[in-house]
């Protein structure tokens, strides 16, 4: 017999903790820009108009205080500094330079201000062209400018091209040019002959300028389109349609999402400083037959702090389980502290940084919510993600695939997070690969027939695009155990592409019962770094720890027989802990099982273990026995340990009105009702008692 909580089982889970609310129980009032204050309309409307995302803007609508706004404003730039740990965010400046600049040169010409004319918009965007090449003084063609760029292709723009800009008829504002609509017609003063025709437009504007003809055509040096009107090259106008996204390629939205939906569970410090992350969940059942939840949360970046040789950093993780109709099921609270010395740090800066972890749950349908934050950087990730627990483990199933780069035989079995029997599984969220190495793959096949077991035969496919790269098959009864697969394969052959691995069970004569698919990608770098680890031994599967918690989930679902069966096991494990007593006392109390309410609390009351709610609960259901003495004992215990509450004055004046000791019930309540003025039905019990 124990006589208290195991060392693991407090480090596993803390229960009872922080309450995360689930996103969906976040319910935003939309505004329109109109709408804002005066001050957030212009920071939307004029300086961040051409670089705020559509998923920014739909979320900064959606915040209802200035405190929020200015939150969200300064995360937004923080999202943007190429340079997080410097006093400056030189991407902010360089943004409000290009505005003053559009605003002081391009609004000459026009009533409009700088920053709304066509030269303004992509020099915000696109900032200080390479050259700029002015036509303005011949006569022959209308003012024009060609704006010539170099751009990283990862932006969906070509590496060199132009753009051009011309005022037409030859006043009024610079406008961007299009090939394909304006032509270079548009571009010739005076022009007059057939828009139709623009092999003569374009041999017309060749002979007035050389240099700006064939940039008319195309804006991308060295395309060579077709010079008839009705089948124009696109390129151009490809081109032009993508400028407008190229500030949104440069940030990852996300953290708008998540700024919205923790706004009132992150701290201030924190909000502003969301880090992207990737992850990998999936659900495989445990030899006891308790279904887990796995997951591997891999944050962008791991900040640390420094002090004398030491890097340290401390990560606090808040769990929650919602149902679909947003009742929280479970939820739990970690505290993850990390140190290196700098030998260690030298070995893991360059590599990944995983937090692998696993969650005991009962059969449903859930919402999984994580948030994690680092107390050093004031920085936090999440995630969020629906999941499905098998409600049947006996109907044939098959889990999902999980592919690994490395699995490592342990002495034993052990419970932690993607250990199966004696063996651990290292995977990572990004399937990424190296010829050199050898590809691990694990999945479990539940409610197998002995015919199956003996008969049936598992068939891996490769699939590199469509075909079929690679095909082979296992017969089911070669693998040791029942519901636990195994496979590892050479990648040697693989050459750098995109993959899919499909594992089907056939049955006798070969037919597909039941399949599953992953993707996985060969890479064409000489290696692919591993990550660092962080994980942690469970307690083995006998600890009451699992029977409490899904007893917990079946409780907080309404379950109560069922939440029943796994509190009695834990409390029969381990009767000297007061929290398996009290929550299987709850749930005993709720199906009005009142004796046995009462015994199971009756040793810590003795023992003056019990909280207020133990208490309460005991006071309560000695009042429903007829007990009242003993009831009014207890609720003054509790009055003198916890102080007074409108709970234990109320039920305390009706022990003492149910005992006919009238003067001592009217004291009670209208104790009560000084602590709260609005009890209409103690109001009336003291009108009565008063007459």
């Amino acid at each position: 017999m124990r006589k208290k909580l195991s060392l693991s089982v407090i480090l596993f889970f803390l229960i009872h903790v922080l309450i995360l609310l689930p996103a969906s129980a976040i319910s935003a009032s939309k505004k329109t820009p109109k709408e804002l204050p005066e001050r957030y309309k212009k920071w939307l409307q004029e300086e961040v108009v051409y670089i705020i995302t559509p998923k920014e803007k739909e979320v900064f609508l959606q915040f209802a205080s200035d405190k929020e706004r200015d939150v969200f404003i300064e995360a937004f730039w923080r999202q943007r500094d190429p340079t997080p740990g410097s006093p400056e965010n030189e991407y902010k400046q360089e943004h409000y330079r290009r505005i003053n600049h559009a605003n002081h040169y391009f609004g000459r010409t026009t009533p409009k201000a700088g920053w709304k004319t066509d030269r303004g918009r992509i020099y915000i965007i696109m900032g200080d062209p390479a050259d700029i090449e002015r036509h303005e003084s011949h006569g022959k063609v209308y003012p024009n400018e060609v704006w010539f760029y170099k751009a990283d292709p990862k932006l969906g723009l070509p590496p060199i091209f132009n753009l051009i800009f011309f005022q037409r008829r030859g006043s009024g504002e610079y406008i961007l040019y299009s090939p394909v609509k304006d032509g270079p017609e548009s571009l010739i003063a005076g022009y007059i002959g057939d828009a139709m025709d623009r092999k003569s437009a374009y041999e017309r504007l060749l002979e007035y300028d050389p240099t700006l003809a064939p940039v008319s055509l195309s804006l991308i040096p060295g395309e060579r389109p077709s010079l008839s009107a009705d089948h124009p090259s696109l390129a151009s106008d490809i081109l032009i349609s993508r400028l407008p996204s190229v500030p949104h390629k440069m940030v990852e939205d996300k953290y708008a999402e998540q700024l919205l939906k923790y706004k009132d569970i992150v701290e201030v410090e924190y909000s502003v400083n969301y880090i992207d992350n990737v992850s990998l969940i999936k659900i495989y059942r445990g030899p006891s037959g308790i279904f887990f939840l796995y997951y591997i949360l891999q944050p962008k970046r791991l900040s640390l702090g420094a002090h004398e040789a030491k890097y340290y950093s401390h990560w606090k993780l808040n769990g929650s389980i919602t149902d679909l109709k947003g009742r929280t099921i479970f939820q739990y609270e970690k505290s993850i502290p990390l140190e290196f010395t700098e030998e260690q740090m030298s070995k893991i800066k360059s590599v990944p940084f995983n937090l692998y972890d696993m969650i005991p749950l009962t059969p449903g349908n859930y919402k999984f919510s994580v948030l994690l934050k680092n107390t050093v950087s004031k920085e936090f990730t999440s995630l969020e993600e629906e999941i499905s627990i098998p409600s049947d483990s006996s109907s044939l199933q098959m889990t999902p695939l999980v592919i690994g780069y490395k699995t490592e035989s342990l002495g034993r079995s052990i419970n932690k997070p993607f250990s199966f029997g004696n063996k651990i599984f290292y995977c990572r969220p990004e399937k990424n690969f190296i010829p050199s190495e050898n590809l691990h793959l694990f999945f479990q096949v539940l409610g197998m027939t002995p015919e199956l077991r003996e008969k049936g035969v598992l068939k891996y496919s490769i699939f590199r695009g469509e075909e079929e790269f690679l095909s082979f098959t296992r017969n089911v009864k070669k693998y040791p155990g029942n519901t636990d697969f195994w496979e590892e394969f050479p990648l040697k052959n693989f050459t750098p592409a995109y993959y899919r691995v499909k594992v089907s069970l056939l049955d006798s004569e070969q037919k597909e019962i039941l399949s599953e698919f992953e993707a996985f990608h060969i890479s064409s770098r000489s290696a692919v770094p591993r990550p660092w680890i962080h994980t942690r031994a469970m307690p083995d599967s006998e600890d009451p720890i699992y029977s409490y918690i899904l007893g917990s989930q079946w409780f907080n679902k309404g379950e109560l027989e069922k939440a029943k069966k796994y509190l009695e096991d834990a409390h029969q494990k381990e009767p000297e802990s007061l929290e398996y007593a009290f929550n299987l006392a709850k749930a005993y109390y709720l199906l009005k099982d009142f004796t046995r309410t009462k015994d199971i609390l009756t040793p810590f009351l003795n023992n003056n273990q019990l909280k207020y709610e133990g208490y309460y609960l005991m006071g309560r259901v000695h009042q429903i026995l007829g007990d009242l003495e003993k009831a009014i004992s207890i609720y003054d215990t509790a009055i003198s340990n916890f102080g007074i509450n409108i709970n234990l004055l109320n039920s305390l004046g009706e022990c003492y009105y149910n005992l006919g000791e009238r003067q001592e019930a009217l004291a009670a309540w209208k104790k009560s009702l000084e602590i709260n003025p609005k009890q209409e039905k103690i109001k009336k019990l003291i009108e009565s008692l008063s007459k």
